[in-house]
């Protein structure tokens, strides 16, 4: 079946549970010692739900995002939310990750659909797109539901851009069809070489980088354990209290970001309040945590022979939690063919809303 367009329309009768359940909500003690250092701050917590449910338009921000070109299609049995901003110029695809959706790319969206043709699909189980009820739907099962779009949509050639699991769908895209790929552009390092016994050895910068990793995994990572392991619980939880989603999204949305902790300022409460809606109203928080279970346990690993022959581009932003502000360059080029390598001084995880105009310019310059 062709693609079929969609509007956002979210019941009234969901969105007043919505608002029912946040003014009933029950809180926990608050935590000793600095706000943050436990978690989810409770004094910051409570204002943003207070704001979520009183005065927030849900229906102004809806209609903001019905003036995009919405779709739907039905590949290999799995509906598929996508924006499709046609220029008749060449085509991008552009990939979110967690704890996203599609809302972080529009910036980008209306920064490059005059010179491009625009596919932003919604990952499996995030939002409008469903998840397959089955094991095994990681990052190069979606870069073949992706494939199988840009088939139906016409295009033989286009480019890819992701972060977070985004990067590594885009990573599987060139992996699978290089011959389709007229080259990537990734934000985070979502993907790691294999370091096989034919490796050659790891530099200093290397070995730094790979330490801190190291170190990060194992004072950082937990929500990740979690989800990777016991999705499913987690979920009853967070798919019953909104408080509770908006803990657990916000919580990430503030360390990753290039925020200072200030979180509403930098990436903005009107966008933050956007997104939880969008994850509660299509109760896809479980859903989209499965992404980690399924890359843990039923992933595709990289071997040591696998090498992206596509021409990449590399966009590092600050707050990635990386030593001297920088990853190694070299450590990339063990997987990717780097062709153009940019560093900003500003921006973090979610680069396409922290720095959208240094984000669409290295875009163009790659692309070009």
């Amino acid at each position: 079946m062709g693609p079929e367009p969609f509007t956002i329309s979210v019941p009234d009768d969901v969105l007043g549970d919505l608002r029912a359940r946040l003014r009933n909500t029950r809180w926990p003690e608050n935590a000793p010692g600095e706000p943050w250092s436990q978690g989810t701050d409770l004094a910051y917590l409570k204002g943003l739900v207070e704001e979520w449910a009183e005065r927030y338009d849900w229906r102004a921000h809806e209609a903001l995002l019905n003036r995009y070109s919405h779709f739907t299609a039905e590949i290999s049995g799995t509906r598929v939310h996508f924006i499709h901003e046609r220029s008749g110029r060449p085509a991008l695809m552009l990939t979110h990750g967690w704890p996203s959706c599609f809302t972080e790319l529009l910036p980008l969206v209306d920064r490059l659909s005059a010179d491009y043709d625009l596919v932003v699909p919604s990952m499996p189980g995030y939002g409008f797109s469903a998840r397959p009820p089955e094991v095994g739907i990681d990052a190069a099962y979606t870069a073949g539901l992706w494939l199988d779009l840009m088939d139906l949509l016409g295009y033989k050639r286009f480019g890819a851009i992701g972060g977070d699991f985004g990067a590594a769908v885009t990573t599987h895209l060139a992996l699978r069809a290089p011959e389709r790929l007229t080259g990537i552009l990734l934000t985070t390092s979502e993907m790691s070489p294999v370091l096989g016994p034919d490796a050659a050895p790891l530099t200093d910068r290397e070995r730094a980088y790979v330490d801190h990793l190291a170190q990060w995994d194992a004072t950082e990572r937990g929500y990740s354990s979690i989800q990777s392991t016991r999705p499913q619980t987690l979920g009853y939880g967070l798919s019953d209290s909104p408080a509770g989603l908006a803990a657990w999204l916000i919580e990430k949305w503030r360390a990753w970001s290039d925020s200072g902790g200030d979180v509403d300022s930098r990436i903005g409460t009107e966008f933050l309040l956007t997104l939880l809606t969008i994850y509660w109203c299509t109760n896809s928080i479980t859903s989209s945590m499965r992404d980690y279970f399924d890359a843990r346990w039923h992933g595709t690993h990289l071997t040591g022979a696998d090498r992206v022959s596509v021409p990449t581009a590399i966009s590092v932003f600050a707050n990635e939690f990386i030593p001297e502000g920088e990853p190694p360059r070299e450590w990339y080029e063990r997987l990717y063919d780097i062709r153009q390598w940019t560093v900003s001084p500003r921006g973090g995880h979610f680069a396409a809303i922290e720095e959208p105009d240094a984000l669409a310019r290295d875009i163009r310059a790659h692309f070009a």
